[in-house]
């Protein structure tokens, strides 16, 4: 089946069914908390904020989701799981495979940082260290699961791991009871923003939001197909994708009409306030739906609520000081 033909929303309902029947009580269900766009400072006259906190999330991001869908939906080798990451799939992974109790193997690139390394030792995981990028650790995770035939679990390009992504927007809807007006989403490789948009279709308006140096569904749009990019700057251990996810460059052509780029330095501000003022500690990918808001590249109309996704907390929080 061509994933153009992909029922998602009825994979979305199928892996939030699973994963609650096969390892129930291994996903949160995430606070949705409701704020005045004021309280963010938001001017916009009566704008409402919901802010998913999925950085409370097993595993400390949204991609617990999708790695215990892709999991569950397949059968596990004596070699167990295998994943390159730049830190939260690799993380989301390991903790799916210790609760099934497999085997797991993580590939991460140079710049992910020690606290994410050490998270995942203390989950059992094999922590393989290599290469600059993102790219160059997924090179040789795929060289190992040939000698190993390990699962391989991407960090975002398979419909398990859109569809368990999806599991988040589905939430967001039932959690709030209707929809929002728009969506910000934060995009690396873009499992998240795929499995949200392939949920919310276009009943709600998704904002994609990348950095500056990690614009890879941008230049996507710019080129008319998924492009390799350079990718550094602030958000690179976890928006570090070098290139868009051939599903959820598929799903944005339908579902997203919007992608922004944000400056690290706006994203650094929005991540030390969320700090300062809402006491809630977030890694720099998390904090791009509030910089669009602060940083005034997305302006909400007057009235609408909007739905921030605070995807992970997977940081050092010695950075936040």
């Amino acid at each position: 089946m061509s994933r153009a033909t992909i029922d998602w929303r009825a994979d979305i309902e199928a892996a939030a069914q699973r994963i609650e029947a096969r390892a129930p009580g291994f996903l949160r269900e995430t606070p949705l908390w409701r704020l005045p766009g004021a309280a963010l400072g938001v001017q916009t006259p009566g704008v409402e904020i919901w802010l998913k906190l999925e950085q409370l999330q097993t595993s400390g991001s949204f991609k617990a989701r999708g790695m215990m869908n892709r999991l569950l939906a397949n059968d596990i080798p004596a070699g167990g799981v295998i994943v390159a990451s730049g830190g939260n799939a690799g993380i989301a992974t390991a903790a799916a495979a210790q609760a099934l109790g497999v085997p797991c193997e993580v590939y991460l690139p140079e710049v992910s940082p020690e606290a994410k390394r050490a998270r995942l030792r203390a989950l059992g995981a094999t922590v393989v260290v290599g290469g600059a990028a993102y790219s160059d650790a997924l090179a040789a995770c795929l060289e190992r699961q040939r000698t190993t035939g390990a699962l391989l679990t991407h960090a975002y390009d398979q419909p398990e791991v859109v569809a368990g992504a999806g599991t988040l927007g589905r939430e967001i809807e039932r959690q709030a009871g209707g929809l929002p007006d728009a969506v910000l989403v934060s995009v690396g490789g873009g499992g998240l923003i795929g499995g949200v948009a392939a949920w919310f279709g276009q009943r709600s308006r998704v904002v994609a939001l990348e950095p500056e140096r990690a614009p890879t569904l941008w230049r996507a749009r710019q080129a008319g197909e998924p492009v390799d990019v350079d990718v550094s700057g602030i958000a690179a251990d976890s928006l570090g994708a070098r290139r868009i996810g051939a599903i959820a460059w598929e799903i944005a052509q339908r579902h997203v009409p919007e992608a922004l780029l944000l400056t690290d330095d706006a994203i650094r501000a929005s991540q030390q306030w969320m700090w300062k003022e809402l006491k809630l500690a977030v890694e720099p990918a998390a904090a791009l739906p509030l910089a669009a808001l602060q940083s005034g590249a997305h302006v909400p109309g007057a009235g609408q609520r909007i739905c921030l996704i605070v995807c992970g907390a997977n940081l050092d929080p010695a950075t936040l000081n």
